[in-house]
């Protein structure tokens, strides 16, 4: 169910850097072993000395404290080695070399965990920045909101990040609980800046604007002043912030046994109905925001369908459906929210985002954001 406007994935520059950042680790390794060889061979007669001396040295660079130790180990079994299989025990150079080796690998560690200290120290400042600025752009949605019980999740596919490109929220308002799921093409601070104008426009609009699409309408305003504002130095992202667009969804739920949506190049909700499964298709698709040039045809409205008292409606991104395990095998969305019917909103989210960690193995490759709401009977008193 991959949205028609939602671009192939390209190779980035992260894939790269990680092989670069790899290659440079089994440097020192590599010029330990090439000094095994010329002692081994007749070009034995080259001083091989301040090659081993620099292992440490240049693990220090690429690795933290234990592979710098690593490094410095494995040199050191090698200059004995080479002591051993030369017979050149008892001889000055040979401990000249050992001295020299020892010197640079103890100043190597020390500062390899120096920066490795300052490095965590950083991080967990970076990431106490980007835990607050979740709890802002991206808050949890309350427990009950009107005739619902709900519950979201994020999680974001970069190490170390906690907001990206994927937006939700969900508001109770006068017409009834308003709910918006989006992705932004691109990634990055751009991507950030972008959901942060759409959820923005959102979170003002709901509260007056009768008609959904209006709604969508001030988010697609937003976008298109916040793409037009000139980009910071630092915000390298490969796409054009005049490009730029995103796919969003916005549904209804007021006292009628409805679900009222509007739906703008996004992957159409799924809800669970007397224990099956159905994709709320749109009748008339229409282009993510920021493409409103590509609309055409009769105006965009809201569309209704069936959710009544029991009713389960999950809204996502395609972080979700688009997860693949190692053989390249689709997560497989509408059979997990078959499995876990009887969970409530919160517990549902919980187990199945264990099961998208247990699916690609830790790895996504795309954010994740959803929100689950349960219709309520409020006959019942529930």
């Amino acid at each position: 169910m991959r949205s028609l406007f939602r671009p192939a994935p390209r190779p980035g520059a992260g894939s790269h850097s990680r092989v670069l950042i790899t290659l440079a680790k089994c440097v020192p390794f590599a010029i330990a072993l090439l000094v095994v060889v010329i002692e081994v061979t007749p070009a034995h007669f080259l001083y091989t000395g301040p090659l081993l001396t620099a292992t440490p040295a240049l693990a220090a660079v690429t690795m933290g404290p234990k592979g710098t130790i690593a490094a410095a180990s494995f040199a050191f079994a090698i200059s004995a080695f080479t002591a051993t299989y030369n017979q050149a025990w008892g001889t000055q150079q040979v401990y000249t070399n050992f001295l020299a080796l020892f010197l640079v690998s103890a100043a190597s560690i020390t500062s390899s965990s120096a920066v490795h200290t300052h490095r965590q120290s950083e991080l967990k400042q970076i990431r106490r920045v980007a835990a607050a600025a979740q709890r802002v752009l991206l808050r949890p949605v309350s427990e009950r909101l009107g005739p619902v019980r709900a519950a979201s999740i994020y999680v974001a596919a970069e190490t170390g990040a906690q907001i990206g490109g994927d937006l939700y929220e969900a508001v109770q308002t006068r017409y009834g609980v308003r709910m918006i799921v989006g992705d932004v093409r691109g990634k990055g601070l751009p991507a950030v800046r972008s959901a942060a104008a759409v959820l923005g426009a959102f979170r003002e609009s709901v509260h007056y604007e009768v008609d959904l699409v209006e709604v969508l309408n001030h988010c697609a305003a937003a976008l298109r002043r916040e793409s037009a504002m000139p980009r910071g130095i630092d915000e390298d992202d490969d796409v054009d912030s005049a490009e730029s667009f995103v796919t969003a969804l916005v549904a209804q739920v007021s006292d009628g046994p409805v679900v009222e949506l509007v739906n703008r190049g996004h992957l159409p909700p799924l809800v669970l109905s007397e224990g099956r499964i159905q994709a709320l298709m749109p009748t008339t698709p229409l282009p993510p925001l920021g493409l409103e040039d590509f609309v055409t045809g009769p105006a965009a409205k809201a569309e209704s369908y069936p959710f009544a008292p029991g009713d389960r409606l999950l809204l996502y991104t395609d972080g979700v459906t688009e997860a693949r395990n190692g053989e390249n095998t689709f997560f497989a969305l509408p059979e997990a929210m078959e499995a876990l019917r009887d969970r409530t909103p919160r517990e549902f989210l919980d187990e199945l985002h264990q099961g998208l960690i247990r699916h690609t193995q830790g790895r996504l490759a795309d954010d994740v954001a959803m929100v689950l709401v349960d219709r309520l009977d409020e006959e019942a008193g529930e």
